[in-house]
């Protein structure tokens, strides 16, 4: 296989730039944890060279100053979504998560139940993490998310949901997929922190999409095949460019919460440290790539082997319009024929 990726590189380098962005906050540091932190086989995939489980290995320079809280949606438990790569439901997949995390020597705080509205096979899965020994913590759906920005960050938003005590500086949220409420996680405790007086920050790990890359990059059009489900738009970042005039890649859903973190660190700090949701990352994956034509080729590969599941699945019913029509067009973007 060819290599279009510095792994060694890598683990160095962006373990360096977390340790920067540690040293910027007071007491606490909040990572979330874009994609798999374990097993990330679509970055191995797009990115020949890199290793599944180079995010883990990276951190474990850090672990003794690092704690990791897993979060799972409710509504995944309700439906029993299942992870394309393992085969296993997002709520087995917390567990077998947790057993690595532990095996790597990492302290697991508990689990975060996000969406949380008492239902049924959630309440269920809270129980059986009790019995097992392992925390859990519910944040509770909040009506006109991320819209309302004064009612979140209130008692009555982010308020009312259970506060995750922790014990070191550093705090790592990851999921067993996208769309598990990580965000919603680390926001929730900043305004939890605050509450309790403690100085905490936030900083963001998303692998993709590549900021530093163009917005039709084939690496990132992978990525937005590999979320049609949620719909993620690749997106010029407005913040950033207004900011900055400086043209980088983010994607819709951290541009529509970038004005709820801006104004929770306006709340606490008097300013927000960050004037874009590109300034919350310390993804260096794109300063990492060394033949660029390798990864373009396998990014490709990607986007065909996605096109091929979901329209397996539209035939079978699985997949809806919108999710055939998204991965159509996101062929014609690669310049892919069927």
């Amino acid at each position: 296989m060819k290599i279009g990726f510095d792994n060694g590189k890598y683990l160095k380098i962006q373990s360096e730039h977390i340790k920067e962005r540690i040293a910027q906050f007071g007491d606490k540091l909040y990572l979330e944890f874009g994609g798999k932190l374990y097993d990330d086989f679509h970055a191995s995939r797009v990115l020949p060279g890199f290793q599944p489980d180079s995010k883990l290995r990276m951190l474990t320079q850090l672990q003794d100053d690092a704690e990791i809280v897993i979060v799972i949606n409710a509504e995944d438990i309700e439906k029993g979504k299942v992870r394309g790569d393992s085969g296993l439901t997002y709520a087995d997949e917390v567990l077998r998560l947790r057993d690595i995390f532990v095996e790597r020597g990492f302290l697991v705080n508990g689990v975060a139940i996000t969406h949380y509205q008492e239902q049924p096979k959630a309440m269920v899965y809270r129980q059986q993490l009790d019995e097992l020994g392992i925390k859990a913590y519910c944040l509770h759906k909040i009506e006109k998310y991320p819209i309302n920005v004064d009612f979140i960050n209130s008692p009555d938003g982010f308020g009312k949901n259970d506060y995750i005590p922790t014990t070191r500086p550093l705090v790592i949220a990851t999921a067993p997929g996208p769309g598990s409420g990580k965000m919603t996680t680390c926001l929730s405790q900043l305004y939890q922190e605050h509450e309790r007086g403690i100085k905490a920050g936030y900083a963001k790990f998303e692998t993709f999409p590549i900021w530093n890359l163009p917005l039709e990059h084939p690496i990132n059009i992978a990525y937005e095949a590999a979320t049609v489900d949620l719909n993620d738009k690749n997106m010029i970042d407005p913040f950033h460019l207004k900011a900055y005039n400086k043209t980088v890649v983010n994607y819709n859903r951290d541009i529509e919460l970038f004005p709820i973190l801006d104004a929770i660190f306006k709340d606490i700090y008097g300013e927000n440290p960050y004037k874009s949701p590109t300034d919350m990352g310390v993804n260096m994956v794109g300063f990492c790539i060394s033949d660029d034509a390798v990864c373009c080729e396998a990014s490709k590969e990607e986007i065909k082997r996605r096109y091929g599941t979901i329209l397996e699945n539209f035939n079978n019913g699985k997949a809806t319009q919108r999710e055939f029509d998204k991965i159509t067009s996101l062929l014609d973007k690669a310049g892919i024929r069927v």
